[in-house]
């Protein structure tokens, strides 16, 4: 309840600096409203509809009536895309749903196996070509990365497309280029974990009574592994829906990201806006769901919780 009260205050930040940081660029929606369209403005017709947009207001009036349309549910009208904020979400967010699901898939599927086989095949050759892969991955940027995958795949071999559509063809330059980074990382930490639990006195102990190792590994070691890295997948997932915005412009994938650069290009101020409040909201909620999935699987979270309540 406590976590779920904090997100009235953590939604107010968010929007309060949003509203500060868009107000402070060097044009305004209405300027770049006719630019788009290619139309030069006389300054009679640009205050007209500064007017009609209310951007002749006072900054602190403009945020308190966005805050209290916000409260009653709108999120404004967007000039650009000439619709409703919230429809224009809501047609985008689907897209951008499946390609961070798709790329947190990609990420479980490889990182988990690697991760064991690298805690328990420490001085094997696999083990320091995958060191090596995966402090490539944490050093590249994935904008570049993404360039060279399309030069590659794309222009040289022609197997995926240039510009993503919905097919699942399309997803895979976009999915390999947001899951390679997280992979590399999860890998090392999944593998130091395991070593870590490995040296611990239970392990010895198990090890001391004749259990296989692989058994210690999937009933033991795992299940404490998963508990300690639940907290970052949940930190992930809301890294993969708030941080696609460069891989979707860059392959024109049309979702939340591209949407939102495009939106800052023409000063479009409520899909700004809308866009911070629904990754906060995410962010918010993802590590909600982490604490309450921790203390289901961990005994020790649950023990002290149930201690707090007969105490208060």
């Amino acid at each position: 309840m406590k976590r779920i009260l904090s997100l009235f205050s953590v939604l107010f930040f968010v929007t309060l600096v949003t509203f500060v940081m868009t107000d402070l660029a060097p044009s305004d929606s209405a300027e770049m409203y006719y630019l788009s369209k290619g139309i030069t403005p006389s300054e009679e017709v640009l205050n007209e509809t500064r007017h009609e947009m209310g951007l002749d207001k006072n900054i602190v009036v403009r945020y308190v009536d966005w805050l209290n349309d916000f409260v009653h549910g709108d999120l404004g009208y967007s000039y650009h895309y000439g619709q409703d904020v919230n429809q224009q979400m809501l047609s985008k967010l689907p897209n951008t749903l499946k390609l961070a699901m798709f790329s947190f898939v990609v990420v479980l599927a490889f990182s988990i196996p690697l991760g064991i086989y690298s805690a328990t095949h420490r001085h094997s050759l696999i083990n320091s070509i995958l060191k090596n892969i995966a402090f490539l991955g944490l050093s590249l940027p994935n904008f570049w990365l993404a360039l060279l995958l399309i030069l590659l795949f794309s222009v040289k071999i022609q197997l995926f497309p240039v510009i993503s559509g919905s097919s699942l063809k399309g997803l895979v330059l976009p999915v390999c280029c947001l899951s390679f980074p997280l992979i590399c990382s999860y890998t090392r930490m999944i593998q130091n974990a395991i070593l870590e639990q490995l040296n611990q006195d239970y392990v010895i102990g198990l090890k001391a009574r004749g259990m296989k190792q692989s058994e210690i590994l999937l009933k033991h070691v795992l299940p404490h592994v998963f508990t300690t890295l639940s907290s970052l997948l949940g930190l992930s997932i809301g890294h993969l829906l708030g941080g696609t915005a460069i891989i979707e412009t860059i392959f024109s994938y049309q979702g939340l990201g591209n949407m939102v650069v495009e939106a800052i290009r023409y000063r479009d101020y409520p899909i700004i806006q809308a866009y911070a409040i629904y990754m906060a909201l995410i962010y918010v909620f993802v590590n909600l769901f982490v604490d309450i999935f921790q203390q289901v699987l961990n005994p020790r979270l649950r023990r002290r919780f149930n201690e707090k309540k007969v105490k208060n």
